[in-house]
């Protein structure tokens, strides 16, 4: 009977401290927890400014709330167009980046919208142009030292100073930038989203030639703009120094022949004005098929040499980018490739090609399997993803296996197969 009561009173004592602990812990007044925040693993900082993507290392873009493996995608991705983005519409495409995550960034970036002929052919990879800016600017403000630092050559920033000069001293707008016949289209859309001036010029505008006193008015004859010397061009109510301008970008920027009126027009120290007032009476004696030793109906253009192609009209940068091109890639597959080669003259390389022939019978294609790897790590559609061909065609004898591995994106592949064997 000794040893049950003493079991009851054990159990009756186990029983009293935990009534008391209950009571002191319900007793206790309620504590105040930290609000917890959740954050998300992708969200944007809330005080960006304006910036430009390709300035930025993987931290950076971590920073902006990607992740490290989207980090390292994206800066792999940047090496695989170039080196650098040329364009907010291509960095969009980049899969690390989310459609939320580009519209939370878009309207910071430092790039144009869209960019047309955005690949150019320099040492071997597909690069942006040497046009390069970094930060906004007013253009009223750069001396050519400040043009040149951006890419332009010494002769053409001393040409956009004269214009800045002939329209008084500031280029107004956006516009009048625009118009500048230095500045090629391709290079205007990249400078634009930089440019720190109006978009348009403002009503009543005129440059600082429309506002000097009206001359007599001049009798208009027939005339050749191609042999017309200094005093031809005073005649036709030119200053000594603007026909002095006129017959330089003449000679020199156009080796010496206008080939079209509109070559004429392009001159900027003519006014659309006085265009109009010439145009009816301009005759050239330019004729591109006169007077020339070769006959490019008949010329291959795996084969054109540089004299040919000075011949025709191009200039000595634009008939090396097309050579430099050709040799890097072995050869054009098709004419589309001469017309994205950086840095030439469109329209009249268009008239090339329509007239020029093509063989490709000489073009080195391989499969991926039997490609040699020095070819491989050259060719400038190849040379990203040489690595990747190398190593997986250690395993695998199959192109359609190769190919699927690689995952490349269409266009890329597409372009590949160009120096592709037949299947």
């Amino acid at each position: 009977m000794r040893k049950n009561d003493y079991r009851k009173l054990a159990f009756m004592g186990i029983l009293l401290i935990i009534l008391l602990a209950f009571q002191h812990y319900t007793g206790r007044e309620k504590e105040n927890f930290p609000e917890v925040q959740f954050i998300m693993e992708n969200s944007v900082l809330t005080t960006l400014t304006d910036f430009n993507p390709n300035d930025l290392d993987s931290k950076q873009w971590e920073q902006l709330g990607f992740s490290e493996k989207q980090a390292s995608t994206i800066l792999k991705y940047k090496e695989m167009v170039g080196g650098n983005f040329i364009s907010k519409e291509q960095l969009k495409k980049c899969y690390a980046v989310s459609p939320e995550k580009f519209a939370a960034l878009e309207s910071y970036l430092l790039l144009p919208e869209t960019a047309e002929n955005t690949y150019l052919k320099k040492s071997g990879s597909y690069e942006k142009s040497g046009i390069i800016v970094r930060e906004k600017f007013n253009p009223d403000r750069l001396t050519a030292a400040g043009w040149m630092k951006m890419g332009f050559s010494e002769k053409q920033a001393a040409a956009i100073i004269k214009y800045k000069n002939y329209l008084g001293g500031s280029f107004i707008s956006k516009e009048k930038l625009k118009e500048c016949f230095i500045i090629s289209s391709e290079n205007y859309n990249r400078l634009e989203p930089y440019v720190l001036l109006p978009l348009t010029t403002p009503a009543g505008f005129k440059n600082r030639a429309e506002n000097k006193p009206e001359k007599s008015k001049i009798h208009y004859r027939v005339f050749d703009p191609n042999i017309l010397d200094s005093e031809g061009w005073k005649a036709l109510g030119f200053s000594e120094r603007q026909a002095n301008t006129i017959i330089n970008y003449r000679d020199r920027n156009l080796r010496g022949s206008f080939k079209s009126p509109e070559d004429l027009e392009k001159c900027f120290v003519i006014s659309p004005e006085k265009f109009q007032e010439l145009k009816p009476y301009i005759k050239l004696s330019f004729d591109p098929h006169k007077n020339q030793e070769t006959d490019f109906s008949k010329t291959d253009l795996n084969a054109i040499t540089f004299k040919q192609l000075i011949e025709f009209g191009l200039d000595e940068r634009s008939a090396a980018s097309l050579l430099g091109f050709r040799k890097k890639l072995g050869g054009f597959v098709n004419k589309q490739q001469i017309l994205d080669t950086y840095n030439i003259d469109k329209d009249l390389v268009q008239k090339l090609i329509s007239i020029a022939q093509l063989n490709t019978s000489n073009v080195s294609k391989y499969n991926l399997t039997d490609a040699p790897e020095e070819w491989l790590r050259n060719h400038p559609y190849f040379k990203y993803s040489a690595d990747k061909i190398i190593f997986y065609r250690t395993s695998y004898s199959d192109d359609a296996k190769i190919w699927k591995l690689l995952k490349l994106k269409p266009e890329y592949e597409t372009r590949m197969k160009l120096y592709m064997k037949a299947p």
